[in-house]
């Protein structure tokens, strides 16, 4: 008796292991391929800068990388984003990519903060327009960026709170420091980093200190940006912060040259009297008290100058012709002063009749006869 095996099973049942044997090895290959990008991108050797913004994420992030050749596989990079917690936590600046890079090395380094910078250097004195001019030097962000970015309203700091009406109201309140900036930081983060450097430096103490001179924060900070452009001696920050409350105390006009270049908008060595006469809330020699705001962004010993002031009886002081100031007590002790240096300023007759309180050609209460510093 013979019996007849049937083939037809088996033949289907090897033909799905082929089948199955084939998806595996697609798979496979397709996982390998995968793999080779995300264990080390290929980038023909070189390195390549992506500049990270505020705000990105996982997809905005693997688009730019495809778009500059350095992934394949924008999908499995934002797979491995999600999976492994970066989204939400990426950096902005420029980050390089190295030839051969892991997708995880790439995410790593795109959340590590100040990963590329930029050293700025922001003097004492420096004016809102001069760190404006720095930073577009320094290609960090446009001039019209760092202005349009000086809105008080769009940061949370006290120091801030019920600012006076001007056009400039940060001036004085970017702190002068030495910043490492990351590429890429926009300009209100820029501007925010150096009111949270002032708002380290101002501390309570300082408050209470302005609060019993009588004066709010903004009239302690104008006073040291005075102080800061009328002097760069550390041993007279103190006596010329004295002189100035002098003057306010017994109701004459500050009358500093400082007030009156930053109306100008440049440092000349001579003002003229024509240059005093200008009509601006800055200039103190047509305004009595303070100008409308600070002139600068002073340094930490300047404000403390304003804060602490030397009591002295002063009144009046001049450029001497060895650098250092002559401070006088008189008005007659002042002349003598100024007749004693040959750098005083420069006298236009034809504003001499707008000139208050002229007394032998020479302004009667001039704090700074000098060129103005």
């Amino acid at each position: 008796m013979s019996v007849r095996v049937k083939q037809e099973g088996y033949g289907k049942g090897k033909a799905l292991v082929i089948v199955i044997a084939v998806v595996l090895a697609a798979i496979i290959a397709a996982a390998a391929v995968l793999l080779s990008d995300s264990l080390g991108v290929d980038t023909n050797g070189e390195s390549v800068r992506v500049e990270i913004v505020e705000g990105d994420g996982g997809s905005s992030i693997a688009q730019k990388l495809a778009d500059q050749g350095i992934i394949k596989y924008p999908l499995l990079f934002r797979l491995q984003s999600k999976l492994s917690g970066y989204d939400g936590g990426f950096q902005p600046g420029a980050a390089t990519i190295e030839d051969g890079m892991s997708y995880s090395e790439i995410l790593s380094l795109m959340a590590e903060p100040n990963r590329e910078t930029t050293k700025i250097v922001i003097p004492e004195g420096f004016e809102v327009r001069q760190i404006a001019d720095r930073l577009a030097e320094a290609g960090l962000v446009s001039q019209d960026d760092f202005y349009a970015a000086l809105n008080p309203a769009d940061y949370s700091y006290r120091f801030l709170e019920n600012l006076p009406e001007r056009d400039m109201k940060l001036e004085g309140y970017l702190f002068p420091a030495t910043y490492e900036i990351p590429a890429g930081m926009s300009a209100h983060d820029i501007v925010d980093l150096m009111l949270s450097a002032f708002d380290a430096q101002f501390t309570q103490e300082f408050y209470d200190r302005a609060a019993s001179l009588g004066m709010t924060v903004d009239q302690a900070i104008t006073m040291a940006s005075i102080v800061e452009r009328e002097t760069d001696s550390e041993t007279e920050r103190a006596k010329v912060a004295g002189v100035f409350y002098n003057r306010r105390n017994a109701g004459m006009k500050f009358q500093s040259c400082a007030t009156v270049q930053y109306v100008l908008g440049e440092h000349k060595p001579v003002l003229s009297i024509a240059d005093t006469q200008i009509d601006s809330p800055y200039n103190t020699y047509l305004y009595p008290g303070f100008p409308i705001g600070p002139i600068c962004n002073p340094g930490l010993e300047c404000i403390k100058a304003a804060l602490y002031p030397e009591v002295t009886d002063a009144y009046y002081f001049v450029l001497g012709s060895n650098g250092e100031h002559i401070f006088s007590n008189t008005y007659e002790e002042h002349v003598a002063a100024m007749n004693s240096t040959d750098m005083n300023i420069s006298v236009d007759s034809s504003a001499l009749e707008n000139q208050d309180g002229m007394i032998g050609g020479a302004p009667a209460a001039d704090a700074n006869a000098a060129p103005a510093q």
